[in-house]
């Protein structure tokens, strides 16, 4: 799950540093006995005088990247500690209501119309740690290499609809509230990796939509790009934060005050398989009405681009909500 950083690297460097830091102060030390007995020839000067400025700027540049390397260790590990928190309080809270309800149903009697309530409300704990389940598991196997194999035609319109229909399912919404404006076409790619994509979307817009919620998905074709708009009506959420939704473990806010589920991965699993697809992902401004605007572009059919080796860039031009 945790990003596995190689430790070869911030050792070399930090040798290389001393190495440099040894030099310097040993040959410091040499050009002052020198000057002190002889007095020392133009050339010598400027020979000791390069030698040294190379190694001062080697140490110079080695501290600001070590310092970047630092940075981005920090970042890293508040993130890791960010989904901890995330996850422990999504397993917590249903097993602790799952636990309560078994309990109140073993002492004492209650009636089929109680028990009927709490077997609902059971199934809801249960789908929660299933969807959890899922995220973690999803999360921990994207970035393994599928064969040519794993691909097919996958009809774009069709996978929509279907996910869709899971989606408000699993809210228990009208299916109203996700209105689809789509067109025929399909696209080339791993048919688990394609409802992944869209799945989290759907499920990240309907999650954070408004009151009443409503879900926009629009689609229109541009050459041989397929892009798809998923629209909601929430609220957003500040500029300054509209790089960080893609990244991994990445909710906005603190964990244990947010009253939405979720353990930062959605948004980070959506990045990964459209960049797999050599396709892009952004949130984009469009109308005043809408919260979120996710613009998916996806090639049409494209078997020759889906190399892995150069994905097109991923733009992150965020106006609203958190991640799932």
């Amino acid at each position: 799950m945790f990003e596995r950083r190689s430790l070869r690297l911030p050792i070399t460097l930090g040798v290389i540093l001393i190495l440099s830091l040894a030099a310097l102060i040993v040959g410091w030390v040499l050009v002052n006995v020198y000057a002190a007995d002889n007095s020392p020839k133009p050339s010598v000067y400027w020979t000791l005088l390069t030698v040294g400025s190379i190694l001062f700027g080697v140490v110079l540049v080695g501290v600001v990247f070590y310092l970047t390397l630092s940075v981005k260790a920090i970042n890293l590990n508040r993130r890791q500690s960010n989904f901890i928190d995330s996850v422990t309080h999504e397993l917590k809270s249903p097993i602790a209501s799952l636990k309560l309800y078994l309990q109140t149903m073993k002492i004492r009697n209650v009636s089929e119309e109680e028990q009927a309530k709490f077997h609902q409300i059971m199934m809801d704990d249960v789908e929660r740690l299933d969807s959890l389940i899922s995220h973690l598991l999803d999360a921990g196997t994207i970035e393994k290499k599928k064969s040519r194999e794993d691909y097919s035609e996958v009809p774009l319109d069709e996978l929509l609809v279907i996910c869709a229909k899971r989606v408000c399912s699993r809210y228990r919404v009208d299916p109203e509230v996700i209105e689809l404006n789509l067109k025929p076409c399909s696209i080339y790619a791993s048919h688990v990796d394609a409802t992944m994509i869209f799945r989290n979307l759907l499920d990240n817009a309907v999650k954070y939509a408004g009151d009443p919620p409503k879900v926009h998905v629009n689609m229109r074709l541009e050459g041989e790009i397929a892009v798809v708009e998923i629209c909601d009506n929430g609220e957003g959420i500040p500029r300054s934060l509209r790089r960080k939704v893609f990244g991994r473990f990445v909710r906005l806010g603190e964990e244990l005050r947010r009253k939405k589920p979720g353990t930062g991965l959605g948004l980070y699993i959506v990045r990964t398989l459209v960049r797999r697809l050599n396709g892009k992902v952004a949130i984009v401004e469009r109308d005043r009405r809408f919260g979120t605007v996710f613009e998916v572009r996806l090639p049409i059919q494209d078997r020759d681009s889906l190399s892995g080796e150069h994905p097109l860039p991923v733009e992150t031009t965020v106006n609203t909500h958190s991640t799932v």
